[in-house]
């Protein structure tokens, strides 16, 4: 069969052409127009889809260059080498708070550089933490890190309010803004901020971020995270918190200064956020919407001042600062968030600085510091001014010194002074701090001062000028000298724990601290160690007598407080008390300065001490602390530690250093028994009323410089200086006994009351024996009470033999019988030659020519003519005419010789070379 031939494409094809025409001339083509009839409607329907096709093609494009844009940011940004890094955030060290606590646990001062205190994630409550997410992030246990549904709420919310009302920042990051970024507000920061945050999420869990924004976080008032919030604005830590008080401190990050309910402009506000925050929780089903409207009925109730004893013994936190940074370094002490209980007895310390202040006062009204000096007549003025120009530089007033000036103004508004100094006029501007303590009463200027008073003044410093405070009468300002400072220290004996320390009239944080940081010189609150030294040599005892007498040491010749008066034979209790220079230089002859400076570091004293004769006299300087824990050895029965500050940092106990003995407890023993006649017969008198048993030494350095007490109880031992740090005079009188005693006085006046009328313990080793007062030897089975006392002596030094009989032998031959072996001594007239006529201490006879004569060496009072006339070498009063050795002498006293060699005027003058006081009282 053949196949078909319409079943072939091709052949198909063919079939159905058409047959071919000829071929024609091409015409030009012509275009074709359609009817109307013939197009297609354009309707508004068609027109909106076209134009929506095409802002779908534009919008496709703009979304590809928009999402490459921001692809391209994010990866130029995610790229940059200046990025911040997560990497340290998992080690979390922030800055924390270290507070400073009383032994009764209030917090008397912080150290910090923020106040914060990290509290661990799983230490703070549910309804804290429900709270924050409420207020701030109510997504945050289910986004990445950004909440973009959350941006798209903010966004219309943003919108449609015409301000910025909601954010859109998650808890991450704002984590990230708070750890990592800066505050201002730029795209490429922003950009930034999702870029760590996603990594953060990565890098952290939920709960670790979460810790990090509870305890970073700023919460207003200074106060960082959630546990000082709680602490500050309620007065407890989170766990303690209630729902609306939690909600309060979770809605004040938005803004704390317009929120703070501590500010009573922002009640309103406050209330409005506490409110919303709680509307937020009960959405979220944290709690009910009956607690909810419950808690927002309830008024906010914050405390006052969550540490009111906050600036109460401000020295104690510049201690606990040291001894914190002793322990872990100076570089962590920003960060440890220490709780840092301290010994400090709030009472104690707080009658410590009442009895200093009023102390210091009192010296101010005596010596006239913030008062007139006196009144200058009218006529007098301007000879007064004359005189002050002398003493005046030509640049003015010099820093830290004084002068006088005449008040010529007084101005009551503003409170303002004008003075002249000697035609050197400036302002006094009054009423400021420095002044509160020269006018407690609160007087005005015109009721405290008027023209013509003469007052002290110094250089006003840069720092004591404030805006709005300058001076109106001037140009120039200079400001009332000042008194003088001081610091007391309070011990307990058997501890050694400081109850006490004041460091001056006023004291802040991080000021200089006299107590601990001021060494000076103790003067005769020294002497102490060296009768304790003598004692335990046990070549003396308190019955000893030495004579008061002038002596030379290598040209030094000391003087007592009174120069020129020497008591003759004393019994070394007596010297003691009467704080007798030339005794207590006589025992260090005898035993040694070092062995005297061994000793009184043994007790306590750390500071270095010169090694000669004049440390007897408290020529070394030490500061009160240690001082006064030397003199606790003491009353501890010779034993010696370390004063203690800490009780305790963090709960951890800081032990007692154990403690050592420093000298024997029968020495110990009998040098504060001698100390007590310091207070019943001596130059501590004031203190012989108080009900406690009390015993001391007052001191005085030279030039009245420096002024002491040191006392003690079986309690405590108290430490009282007074003195200026530009080490100038007290004033004139000015003395341990009269400055620093009754700041001892007041404050064991009240002290008193806990010792119960205890007495010092007497140890083993220590036996009575009756004594006479005048020779020191056991009392005559003939002698009355009132010239013998009982006496205590180390067991085996007590005297064995008797006194004479009562008027068989004079207390002057005893002592001259005394010193026998050493010749020449006694008190014959003197005959022309060598050592007769009152013989080396002289006394009161007449030499004519050669040898010692009239009062020997150390002079008496005589008219002579020849050589070693008068008072001797070392002089007494005289009217010496000729030679040498005359009048005062070399060393002198009070001499109106005219002549030769060793006369008043032309080898010493009145007093001598080596003449006038000496270390006193």
């Amino acid at each position: 069969m053949g196949r078909d031939p319409a079943s072939n494409p091709r052949q198909r094809a063919q079939k159905n052409t058409p047959k071919a025409q000829p071929a024609r001339k091409a015409q030009p083509a012509r275009k074709t127009l359609k009817s109307p009839a013939a197009r297609r409607p354009r309707t508004w329907g068609r027109i909106a889809l076209s134009t929506l096709k095409w802002a779908a093609i534009s919008g496709v494009a703009l979304a590809a260059i928009g999402a490459a844009t921001v692809a391209f940011l994010f990866w130029s940004y995610a790229s940059d080498p200046d990025l911040p890094s997560i990497e340290d955030m998992g080690d979390y060290d922030p800055y924390q708070v270290s507070r400073v606590r009383a032994a009764d646990g209030s917090v008397i001062g912080e150290i910090f550089n923020e106040r914060r205190r990290y509290v661990p994630f799983d230490e703070v409550p549910d309804r804290v933490v429900e709270a924050v997410i409420a207020a701030e992030d109510a997504g945050f246990f289910e986004h990445e890190g950004i909440d973009y549904m959350g941006v798209v709420r903010a966004a219309i919310v943003n919108l449609r309010s015409g301000e910025t009302r909601q954010g859109a920042s998650t808890i991450t990051q704002q984590v990230v803004k708070t750890f990592l970024l800066t505050p201002e507000r730029t795209y490429k920061r922003k950009i930034q901020e999702v870029i760590l945050a996603r990594r953060l999420e990565d890098a952290l869990s939920k709960e670790e971020i979460l810790s990090l924004y509870l305890n970073q976080i700023y919460f207003g008032h200074g106060r960082y995270g959630i546990y000082e919030a709680a602490q500050f604005y309620f007065g407890k830590p989170p766990e303690e918190l209630n729902v609306g008080e939690a909600a309060m401190l979770a809605g004040l990050p938005q803004s704390p200064n317009r929120l703070s309910p501590k500010r009573e402009d922002n009640a309103r506000r406050a209330k409005a956020r506490q409110t919303y925050v709680l509307s937020r929780m009960a959405e979220a089903g944290f709690i009910s919407e009956a607690e909810a409207r419950r808690w927002v009925e309830k008024p906010i109730e914050v405390v006052g001042d969550p540490y009111p004893a906050i600036g109460e013994g401000s020295e104690w936190v510049e201690v606990a600062r040291r001894e914190l940074a002793r322990q872990h370094g100076e570089e962590k002490l920003a960060h440890l968030g220490a709780d840092v209980e301290m010994t400090l007895d709030r009472d104690v310390q707080a009658l410590a600085e009442r009895a200093l202040r009023e102390g210091l006062r009192g010296v101010d009204e005596r010596q006239n510091y913030g008062r007139p000096i006196r009144r200058i007549p009218e006529g007098q003025i301007e000879q007064m001014l004359r005189r002050l120009a002398n003493r005046l530089p030509d640049s003015g007033p010099a820093p830290a010194e004084r002068y006088q000036a005449v008040v010529r103004r007084v101005q009551d508004d503003p409170e303002e002074l004008l003075v002249d100094l000697g035609e050197y006029e400036a302002s006094i501007v009054l009423g400021r701090s420095y002044d509160q303590r020269y006018n407690p009463e609160g007087l005005s200027p015109s009721e405290r001062f008027a023209p013509g008073d003469l007052v002290h003044v110094m250089r006003a410093g840069g720092g004591e000028v404030r805006e709005g405070d300058e001076p109106t009468l001037s140009d120039r300002e200079v400001r009332l000298a000042h008194g003088p400072q001081g610091a007391v220290v309070v011990l307990d004996v058997e501890t050694r724990d400081v109850l006490a320390l004041v460091g001056a009239y006023s004291h802040r944080i991080a000021d200089y601290n006299r107590a601990t940081q001021a060494k000076r010189q103790p003067g005769s609150s020294f002497k102490p160690f060296v009768y304790a030294a003598a004692l335990d040599s046990e070549e003396f005892t308190p019955a000893t007598i030495v004579n008061d007498a002038p002596e030379v040491y290598d040209l030094w010749k000391p003087q007592n407080y009174q120069a020129g008066e020497f008591a003759g034979p004393v019994r070394l209790r007596e010297a003691l008390a009467r704080s007798i220079n030339t005794v207590a230089i006589r025992l260090m002859y005898d035993i040694g300065a070092a062995d005297v400076a061994e000793l009184a570091r043994w007790m306590g004293i750390e500071s270095e001490l010169p090694e000669h004769l004049s440390l007897a006299l408290g020529s070394g300087e030490v500061t009160p602390l240690e001082l006064t824990n030397a003199f606790a050895t003491f009353a501890a029965g010779g034993e010696v530690a370390a004063p203690r500050f800490v009780e305790a940092i963090d709960d951890e106990a800081t032990p007692r250093a154990e403690p050592e003995e420093a000298v024997r407890p029968e020495v110990a023993y009998l040098t504060t028994n001698m100390l007590r006649s310091v207070v019943t017969e001596g130059t501590a008198g004031r203190a012989a009323g108080l009900d406690a048993h009390v015993v001391g030494k007052t001191g005085t350095s030279n030039d009245a410089r420096d002024n002491w007490f040191v006392g003690m109880s079986p309690s405590f031992a108290v430490g009282v200086w007074v003195g200026f740090d530009e080490n100038l005079r007290v004033g004139r009188g000015a003395t341990g006994g009269r400055t620093a005693l009754p700041v001892f006085i007041d404050i064991m006046d009240e002290l008193g009351d806990r010792e119960r009328q205890r007495s010092f313990e007497r140890p083993g080793g220590i036996v009575e024996a009756r004594v006479d007062e005048a020779t020191g030897l056991l009392a005559h089975a003939e002698a009355t009470s009132e010239t013998t006392y009982l006496e205590v002596f180390l067991e085996g030094t007590e005297p064995n033999d008797t006194a004479p009989a009562p008027g068989e032998v004079d207390e002057a031959s005893f002592v001259l019988d005394q010193y026998d072996d050493f010749g020449g001594w006694g008190l014959e007239e003197g005959d022309d030659e060598e050592d007769d006529a009152g013989g080396v201490f002289g006394g009161g006879s007449e030499g004519d020519e050669d040898g010692a004569g009239t009062g020997g060496i150390f002079g008496g009072d005589e008219p002579s003519e020849d050589d070693g006339s008068g008072g001797g070498i070392f002089g007494g009063e005289d009217e010496d005419e000729v030679d040498d050795g005359g009048g005062g002498g070399i060393f002198g006293g009070e001499d109106e010789a005219e002549v030769n060699d060793g006369d008043g005027d032309e080898a010493g003058g009145d007093d001598g070379i080596f003449g006038g006081s000496s270390s006193g009282r």
